[in-house]
Parts: structure tokens; C-alpha cells; sequence
């Protein structure tokens, strides 16, 4: 691990309803009030920024971002940029217009694929080529990248001829805050999509695994960073993120007996029903997940030391869990950092509360271990 490394946190905004179980109706409906209170909550607790959902039952993430981004102070909103689903040109202006007027404070998460039915029900041509959705989204971020690195003011526009864009004089007006752009978050587990990622990501982001499994992946994402700098002259880094739940209590007893109560009110058929609905889609870290899940049933869905596969059934992607003691949840971290990953995404149910929780107990004990290892937070 590198001593000049930053690692960040990040928390999530629950647009599609909240509360203390999964499986069963929101508790808390969604609204703008209590997008604020959760983005409030996170940023006084410590964490940088806050992913913003882009499923098909959750609120728009471009206006909760920035709805979240005018009502805090240092909060970054991490909003998905959907190719097929919306022009590259309109894209790159959307995100500008955002990172001017929140003070450069934009982040972007490409997020290319999804269940096939929710890209087929959002008008996606693409909605059944998993590889040709890749393909399309490097012409998209080039494009994107192209009109916010073209200086607006010399007239003569960013100019391009792929398979699946052509763009004349495309400009962005206002050009992004942040220089050379806001960061991009990848996330995309097949050969396709990691291929992509190493040309064009800031970040690199995986759903949480076992540890031996993250660094295999990063490990191969290294090797396409190799490739392309032997192959195309290109050379470039990447940063490595994950997605988690985390449960941490003042006991190991208290932590597990609340991850298990999340679920406490799921109805089996539920459970069944939804483990089908996840084998169905040709997402490979969805698979991924699922194959955790199933492989460790008759350990009570424990995948490692403290890392819990119990939501993926019900919750899909994201839903591994970090659950035990501060001091426990806060080494887990640490070997994650020592493997290469520098951005944390987490989140807990309810996300209010849980917030706060791990804003008092967790962030700042691994800044204190961070601090003793000479790693820059």
C-alpha cells in the first residue's frame, strides 16, 4: 500500500424507500426531505461522498444529486451516467452544469448494464448484447470526455465517427469545474467491461467478495493496464472501490443479531423468487454475487471474517455485509486497503441511523489506524 494513497468513504442515498428490514414495504417512503437528512447525516459522520441509486425503481439521480449537493457543504454526489439511455454530449453537459454550481463536487459512475428487463423497460436497444453495451459505452466516454476537454470558446467543437455515435462541433457549456474532469466510477465485471474500464476509469469498482477474490480482480485489471500501455502506448492507473452493506455494534452478538434482523420479516417465497430473478441476468458480478450466496448457505452465508452474504437474495448487487465490532469491521478494512482498494462505498439499513452508527464508532477508528500506517485519508 502506497503512503501517498488516498482512501475515501462514501455512504448511499436510499431513493427507493428505506427502513430497518428488506423483503417487505419501505418503511420510510421516499422523499427529498429525508434525502437530505440521510446526505446530512453522512457527511457530519464523516464520509466524502454519497452514490446515488440508477435502478428503475429508484428517483432520478441527476435531480436528487443535486438536491443532496444544495442542502450540504463537502458531500460529493455520485451520479450515474446510463449510455443508450441518454446522448454523451447531454451527458457531459448535465455533469458540468452540476460541478459548477456544487462547487466541483460531481462525481461519475458509468454504469453501463442491469437486469435485462429494466434495460429493455428504459428503451435500451442494447438491452439483450452485454459486450456490444461495452463497446458502445467507450465511443460514449470518449465522447463525453472529448467535449469536456475541447475548449468551449475557440468555435470549432469536438468532432467524432464511431458505430454507435456520430457527434459535429459537440461542445460543453460550462466546461466542468474540476480539472481535467469529474472522476469516473466503472464498475462491470466481464472481460468486456473490465477491458473498458481500464481505458477509460478513474476508479475501478467491484461488489464486495471475499478478500482473495478482490485481489484477483485487481490483479487482472492490472494486467489489462499492461496490455493497453504494450498495445496502444497508453499508460494509466486506476483507483479500486468497493460496494458494501456494514453492520458494526459495540459487541460481535449485538452486530450479528442485527445484520439477521434485516431479514427477519422476508417472506421465504420471496426469498426463492428472487434468487431466481438474480440467475437470470448476464451481469457477471451479479453472478459472482449469487455464487457467494449459494456456496455458503450451510455456513449462514459467512464468506470470510466478518463478511456476511445473507442480503444478496433479496437486495442484488451491493449487498455483501462487513458485520461485527468496531475494532473488527475496522481490520477487515484495513486488509482491503493493503490489497489496493481506496474508495469505500457503504451502507446500512435504516441508512439514517446507520450513518450516524458508523460515524461515531467505525470511521474513526479506521482513520486512526490509517494515520499509525502513514496512509493519506
Amino acid at each position: 500500500m502506497s503512503k501517498r494513497a488516498k482512501v475515501e468513504f462514501g455512504w448511499f442515498i436510499p431513493t427507493n424507500g428505506d427502513g430497518r428490514y428488506i423483503g417487505v414495504k419501505a418503511e420510510r417512503e421516499p422523499s427529498q426531505q429525508y434525502f437530505v437528512e440521510v446526505a446530512q447525516a453522512a457527511e457530519e459522520a464523516g464520509y466524502e461522498f454519497a452514490l446515488i441509486p440508477a435502478g428503475g425503481d429508484c428517483w432520478d439521480g441527476w435531480i436528487v444529486g443535486s438536491w443532496v449537493a444544495s442542502a450540504t457543504k463537502k458531500l460529493k454526489p455520485l451520479i450515474a451516467m446510463r449510455p443508450g439511455l441518454i446522448s454523451p454530449v447531454l451527458a457531459a453537459r448535465m455533469a458540468s452544469t452540476l460541478d459548477r454550481m456544487s462547487g466541483g463536487r460531481a462525481l461519475i459512475n458509468v454504469v453501463t448494464g442491469h437486469y435485462p428487463a429494466d434495460l429493455k423497460a428504459t428503451g435500451d436497444p442494447l438491452h439483450g448484447s452485454h459486450d456490444e453495451r461495452y463497446e458502445r459505452t467507450k465511443e460514449f466516454l470518449e465522447v463525453v470526455k472529448g467535449v469536456w476537454q475541447q475548449p468551449a470558446d475557440e468555435g470549432q467543437g469536438f468532432n467524432f465517427a464511431g458505430k454507435h455515435y456520430e457527434v459535429e462541433g459537440g461542445v460543453s457549456k460550462p466546461a466542468p469545474l474540476q480539472v481535467p474532469h469529474p472522476q469516473l466510477y466503472f464498475g462491470g465485471s466481464s472481460v468486456a467491461g473490465k477491458r473498458v474500464a481500464a481505458e477509460t476509469a478513474d476508479v475501478y469498482l467491484m461488489w464486495t467478495e471475499p478478500l482473495d477474490w478482490i485481489k484477483g480482480q485487481i490483479a487482472e485489471m492490472e494486467t489489462y493496464l499492461a496490455e493497453l500501455k504494450e498495445k496502444k502506448g497508453i499508460e494509466r492507473e486506476l483507483r479500486y472501490g468497493i460496494r458494501a452493506q456494514v453492520v458494526v455494534r459495540e459487541s460481535e452478538e449485538e452486530a450479528w443479531a442485527a445484520a439477521w434482523n434485516i431479514l427477519s420479516k422476508v417472506d421465504p417465497e420471496l426469498l426463492q423468487v428472487k434468487e431466481k430473478q438474480h440467475t437470470k441476468t448476464d451481469a457477471t458480478n451479479q453472478k459472482r454475487q449469487m455464487d457467494l450466496f449459494s456456496g455458503s448457505k450451510d455456513q449462514n452465508y459467512v464468506i470470510g471474517p466478518n463478511l456476511w452474504s445473507g442480503l444478496s437474495a433479496i437486495r442484488g448487487g451491493g449487498a455483501v455485509t462487513f458485520v461485527g465490532t468496531p475494532e473488527q469491521v475496522s481490520d477487515r478494512l484495513i486488509e482491503f486497503i493493503d490489497a489496493g482498494v481506496t474508495s469505500f462505498i457503504l451502507s446500512g439499513y435504516p441508512h439514517l441511523e446507520e450513518a450516524k452508527i458508523s460515524g461515531e464508532l467505525l470511521l474513526p477508528l479506521v482513520k486512526r489506524k490509517l494515520a499509525a500506517k502513514a496512509v493519506t485519508i
